[in-house]
């Protein structure tokens, strides 16, 4: 069914309509919220504050944490220095397969000890970058 001519006018400014009143009344809208704005002032400054405690927090617990995985990766490695020394001795210094495979040993152990305290450390750096992120992005949505 083609409409006429008539009906074509009519149902256009029936649109033009409909569009007017749904932009006055977004416009109506943002007023309501203008007005309530300072009043929503407080809770975001509440939250901006609880925002930076939680970052501050975050920073200090991975520095303790990243303290305590040198720490470990340090006792671990002088843990193995004893062993090594220990073999050397019952060895007594002649040089013998036990004594050698024990420097070798203690040397991997070293390695894997500073690879794992640095593997850790990266993980604790990407999981304090991710709260402080999402610390952030609650921050923004707030403001």
């Amino acid at each position: 069914m083609k409409l006429n001519y008539f009906a074509k006018l009519l149902s256009m400014a029936g649109r033009w309509l409909a569009t007017a009143l749904l932009f006055v009344s977004a416009i109506a809208g943002h007023g309501a919220f203008f007005s309530a704005s300072s009043a929503m002032a407080a809770p975001t400054l509440i939250a901006a504050d609880a925002g930076d405690q939680v970052k501050d927090k975050t920073r200090e617990s991975a520095g303790r944490a990243k303290g305590f995985i040198q720490d470990t990766a340090d006792k671990v490695e002088q843990t193995a220095n004893k062993n090594a020394d220990r073999v050397e001795k019952a060895a007594g210094g002649k040089g013998s397969f036990a004594e050698s495979k024990a420097k070798r040993d203690a040397a991997r152990i070293r390695k894997r000890a500073e690879e794992d305290a640095s593997r850790t450390q990266k993980a604790v750096d990407k999981t304090k970058n991710a709260v402080e992120s999402t610390v952030d992005k609650v921050k923004d949505a707030l403001n």
